[in-house]
């Protein structure tokens, strides 16, 4: 799964390298946690080109009574994202980009979890594959979200977890992005594991384990595991 990422990089750099005219300031975020607001990128269904959207993590189904059904839906897997009602329709029709520079896993060992950050080998930024819905609560409340998609892990990531997120490769973002490109099976091709080669690994500090901690601490390289 995928329950913890970053986005460190200026709202310019991010702008330049999705090809986004017009992108808000930012904070940087160390530790975004599922049920927080998530940078994402939408494709302008009459052809605009491509604009920024805040999402709540936590996919609610448009169908969805209670929003905190939400809570239970952060990640989807590809294999079966055809399949399960919650996650078809916005496979089929409403996908999305969400923009990191790195995520978080827990690597299992002898005396508990070894919490690591992954990112790219060159520091630069990504976009997780994912899925979005718009859900109309009681009077006037409303709610974007989405959900991040998994798949099998590359041999980097292997060791530490049996899943990782879907980051696309940037020439395929225009066709995953595309809302009017419904072929289902050309789509889920692109759910594939990142090469490793292009990933860099580290062990960094349990203080990422709460999500109330928010600081370049959290993802600062440890010399020995387990501290």
């Amino acid at each position: 799964m995928c329950g913890r990422f970053t986005l460190t990089t200026s709202a310019d750099e991010l702008a330049e390298s999705f090809d986004l005219l017009k992108m808000p300031s930012i904070e940087p975020r160390y530790n975004i946690a599922p049920t927080q607001k998530v940078a994402g990128v939408l494709q302008d269904a009459k052809g605009a080109g491509r604009g920024f959207q805040w999402f709540h993590w936590g996919l609610i189904p448009s169908w969805a009574t209670d929003p905190a059904i939400g809570n239970r839906m952060i990640n989807a897997r590809a294999e079966t994202i055809i399949e399960k009602p919650a996650f078809r329709n916005a496979f089929k029709r409403r996908r999305c980009l969400v923009l990191a520079d790195g995520f978080y896993e827990w690597r299992k060992l002898a005396k508990g979890k070894q919490p690591v950050y992954i990112r790219m080998a060159d520091a630069k930024p990504f976009a997780f594959a994912a899925l979005w819905e718009h859900w109309n609560g009681p009077g006037d409340s409303a709610i974007d979200s989405c959900t991040l998609i998994t798949t099998t892990p590359n041999e980097r990531i292997e060791p530490i977890h049996d899943r990782m997120p879907v980051i696309l490769a940037p020439k395929n973002y225009d066709r995953w992005l595309d809302p009017k490109n419904e072929d289902v099976a050309a789509l889920q091709k692109l759910l594939v594991a990142y090469p490793a080669k292009g990933m860099t690994v580290y062990p960094v500090g349990k203080r990422v384990n709460a999500p109330t901690f928010d600081d370049p601490a959290c993802i600062r390289a440890l010399e020995k595991t387990g501290e």
